[in-house]
């Protein structure tokens, strides 16, 4: 084989009338670049997706398919750009209905072929296998190996069914549409829009091409299609066009939306609506498509002059866009086995070969080959031999059901076996996920007091960049509410014509009016989670504009908003987060005449007078290393503040119900007169104090009350600070700027992963209950194994290839800290191998988190990012799992993955 196969791992198993295989002793697998060549025929197992470029001779197509009519708006691109319009994509190849096993595969002896003896077939069949035609696999599965790679909108028995390829929106998407770009600065510019061939790709350029190149995005990216002005910069400069005409898209991660206004109500509705159902579609798509679908898209940028033909110099180009640096001999002797035809190019058939010889998996099919014996088919006993190493649900009765839902040949489905392309097609799924797909909906105890859960927070929620001079949004509360955060910070001041405004004061930070954040918040609340969201308000505005900013509250939340203590609960006592689509007022607050006072003297927020200090610590820092003009400029912004904004009026304080701001008392008053309604603020400095001196006393008063955590006041760049440690010590709403990425961000996000990504965690019962004891110690031990499809970092240069490693990190109590890390791998980011275990022992599993970060290695530099996934300890399984990497800024970099395996044991 052209792949060597590594020492099978895992305890060799025996049954009664059947002999446990010989396992046999081989080498790790080389490089790519380094493997030798041995023709493997087509049609070989293993491989997701029958990979064909679009009208190649030969390979079949879509006959006598109509071509949809041309707008004018695009007759006039045609003539410009001399280009033709192709709706591109096939249909999948009638599949023969006998099953036949694979002939070749690595992973050791096999076991005898009683699976296929009891169908009457063959093992060791001499032909390719194919599936089914009438296979309709799970989730927009593709037909097998052998089928339906071609565009997104052909891709699958889910496409066909959608009947993407006739349908009237797509049709005009595909033909192009003249769309007016709405900058954020106002002004607009007409752009051509077209959806490229792939039905993933819209491209948009000046109207004649006149334009700088073509800019492109994907619809991957695309987080939500919002119709009419629905967005900060269509309500501003969107004026000129009818509500009708306009829709925004706003795009995940930290690019900024694009609002789009059309010509006609038609043209805007034939966008949302196609963009809605390709959005539908990818999302419906199982891993194994969205690999296709990838490399389908490399194999179009790689074919230049578009002539549906691969010379080996356009091979060579395809393998550096994949993040490989194959040795010219090998490629050049990889390119010739499957260039049958002898014309120095690939194609059809051809092309399909050479994909599936790179696309090869083979540490799946070696795991598929121990579990299934000599005969390279899975029957449901054998399937739960493996289910049962997996630590899930072993019984016959799920291991049948798996076979239903992902085995992808009819006839193999029919007889309750599995074939190597479903096994992988179940491995890639959500069922082989690292994440407990349980912990993705919400399964935690909704019903105990607020102060028992982790709530996901934000500091300064309006900024979309610095604290210093950036620009202020309500795009960026849109954003954070979508992203799970359930409680975001106001810092409200004096505006002008009596309309208070958020911006962070003291600074060159633009302003936004308070009404308008209150209506994006109204609109985005409880979009993602019913849970309830909590508003932090920094007033520094006087007794009129506090006034109007509780009517604006009032009038635009309605029913929303909390005004009123809970029927039949005591007043006193925190509530529950089923207090679902409520939002609660955080603020000072009035006290009430039949209230006790307890030593509180002063109404400013104890946040307020800490910032004030840091301000003045951190300027005089800023001073010594920052050119004296800007820092003048700086110190003579005044922002507009009230001389009674120290005050509370009425009207504010009547909305502050069950999160009231005050000073800290001190840890020893607040334990001896807890207050469960009362909460204080801590900066990052002081909260890191009180763990250190008394940390057991700061639960315990975490354990009745809330506090919210803050990053220190005048951070340049926004930075944020680690919030394990404050998790640590049972802090509820530790703030982190959502707008600046980092491994705390990916803590945040990781925290806040299980239980439905709704913003609220159940804390962990020492800290509910203290003193109270923890779970046991655990051994965890994770096999790094491979990756698959690293992304380039540098697009730019096309000889830049990554040399990845994994490291894997757990944050938790200062004892459990830690992080190994595997070797590099030279130039290859396509599908490097690693085989190496990683040790680690955590003694409070429950507050734990395991971070997965690849890096490209530098001898030289820093190590560049390339991907990280992070999750609790408690939400990973073990097992045999993919790991599905994310972006800096928490974007998914589908199709790439890592493949490890896990494995608990308790000490």
């Amino acid at each position: 084989m052209w792949l060597l196969p590594v020492p099978p791992r895992g305890r060799p198993r025996s049954r009664p009338g059947r002999q446990a295989p010989v396992q046999p002793q081989s080498s790790p697998s080389p490089d790519l670049r380094h493997r030798p060549a041995r023709l493997h025929r087509p049609g070989a197992p293993g491989v997701p997706g029958a990979i064909e470029l679009p009208g190649a001779p030969g390979a079949p197509g879509v006959p006598g398919a109509p071509r949809a009519p041309e707008s004018r708006e695009h007759r006039e691109y045609r003539r410009y750009r001399g280009s033709r319009v192709m709706i591109c994509g096939r249909k999948a190849r009638p599949a023969a209905e006998q099953l036949r096993a694979p002939s070749d595969g690595a992973g050791g002896s096999r076991r005898p072929g009683r699976a296929l003896k009891k169908m009457g077939l063959r093992s060791h069949s001499p032909d390719p296998p194919q599936h089914s035609a009438s296979v309709s696999p799970p989730r927009g599965a593709a037909h097998g190996t052998a089928g339906t790679q071609g565009s997104l909108i052909q891709a699958g028995a889910v496409g066909a069914r959608q009947g993407l390829t006739e349908d009237e929106d797509v049709q005009r998407m595909l033909r192009g549409s003249l769309l007016w770009k709405v900058k954020a600065k106002g002004g607009s510019r007409e752009r051509l829009f077209r959806l490229q061939e792939d039905g993933v790709t819209v491209c948009f350029e000046g109207r004649f091409g006149r334009s700088r190149s073509p800019q492109s995005f994907s619809v991957a990216h695309i987080e939500a299609v919002r119709e009419g002005r629905q967005s900060e910069g269509l309500r501003k400069h969107g004026a000129a066009f009818p509500e009708r005409h306009c829709f925004t898209l706003a795009f995940k991660g930290r690019r900024k939306n694009l609002d789009l206004a059309a010509r006609g109500e038609e043209d805007a509705r034939h966008w949302v609506q196609g963009l809605t159902k390709l959005m539908g579609r990818l999302q419906a798509m199982s891993q194994m498509e969205k690999l296709d679908h990838w490399i389908h898209g490399v194999l179009q940028r790689a074919d230049r002059n578009k002539d549906n033909k691969m010379s080996f110099r356009e091979v060579k180009s395809m393998l550096r866009m994949l993040n490989i640096d194959m040795d010219d001999v090998y490629a050049s002797k990889l390119f010739k086995e499957c260039d049958h035809s002898g014309n120095e190019r690939l194609e059809g058939r051809e092309l399909e070969l050479f994909c599936r010889r790179l696309l090869r998996r083979p540490e799946l099919e070696e795991l598929f080959g121990r579990y299934s014996g000599e005969d390279r088919v899975l029957s449901a006993e054998e399937l739960q031999d493996f289910l049962r190493d997996q630590g899930e649900d072993s019984s016959l009765s799920q291991a049948r059901a798996i076979i239903r839902t992902y085995e992808l040949n009819e006839k193999a489905k029919q007889q309750e076996l599995m074939m190597l392309d479903g096994f992988m097609m179940y491995l890639l799924s959500a069922a082989g996920d690292i994440l407990n797909q349980e912990h993705t909906k919400v399964h935690q105890d909704m019903s105990q007091p607020l102060s028992h859960y982790f709530i996901s927070s934000s500091h300064n929620t309006y900024l979309t960049r610095n604290q210093i001079g950036g620009t202020s949004s309500t795009e960026a509360y849109v954003r954070a509410l979508r992203a799970g955060c359930r409680c975001v910070e106001l810092d409200c001041w004096e505006g002008s014509d009596g309309e208070p405004v958020v911006y962070h004061g003291h600074t060159l930070t633009s302003k936004i009016l308070f009404r308008d954040v209150i209506e994006s918040i109204r609109d985005s609340a409880f979009e993602k989670s019913p849970y309830p969201v909590i508003l932090s308000l920094e007033n520094h505005c006087g007794l009129e504009q506090q006034a109007t900013m509780a009517r604006h509250m009032k009038a635009i939340l309605g029913d929303k908003l909390l005004t009123q203590p809970l029927q039949g609960q005591d007043p006193h006592d925190l509530p529950s987060p089923e207090l679902k689509e409520k939002i609660l007022v955080k603020g000072k607050k009035l006290p009430e005449l039949w209230q006790e006072p307890r030593g509180v003297t002063s109404l400013l927020d104890p946040k307020e007078e800490e910032e004030e200090e840091e301000e003045e610590e951190e300027e005089e820092k800023v001073q010594e290393r920052s050119p004296r003009r800007s820092l003048q400029s700086l110190q003579e912004i005044k922002p507009l503040q009230a001389k009674d904004a120290s005050q509370v009026s009425p009207e504010l304080s009547a909305l502050v119900v069950y999160c009231q701001a005050v000073p800290f008392p001190g840890l020893a008053q607040a334990l001896r007169h807890p207050q469960p309604c009362q909460m204080s603020s801590f900066s990052e400095r002081k909260a890191r104090k009180l763990i250190k001196e008394a940390g057991p006393a700061l639960v315990r008063y975490n354990a009745r009350q809330l506090s919210r955590v803050y990053p220190l006041g005048l951070k340049m760049n926004s930075a944020n600070y680690n919030p394990q440690e404050m998790w640590n010590a049972g802090c509820q709403l530790v703030a982190l700027n959502f707008q600046t990425p980092g491994y705390e961000m990916d803590l945040n996000t990781g925290r806040f992963l299980p239980n439905g990504r709704c913003g609220y965690v159940l804390k962990p019962l020492c800290l509910r209950s203290p003193p109270g004891e923890g779970s046991r110690r655990l051994a965890l031990h994770i096999r790094v194994i491979t990756a698959q499809q690293l992304p380039k970092l540098n697009r730019d240069k096309g000889s830049s290839i990554v040399d990845p490693f994994v490291r894997v990190e757990i944050h938790g109590i200062p004892a459990d800290c830690a992080k190994q890390q595997t070797h590099h791998k030279l130039n290859n980011g396509f599908n490097p191998r690693w085989e190496e275990t990683l040790r680690f022992q955590v003694r409070a599993p429950e507050l734990a988190l395991v971070r997965f970060v690849v890096e490209d290695y530098d001898s030289t530099s820093c190590n560049d990012f390339v991907g990280q996934f992070t999750l609790p300890l408690p939400s990973m399984r073990q097992g045999y799992r993919h790991i599905h990497l994310l972006s800096k800024d928490g974007a998914s970099l589908s199709p790439a993955t890592l493949f490890v395996h896990v494995r608990c044991k308790s000490l």
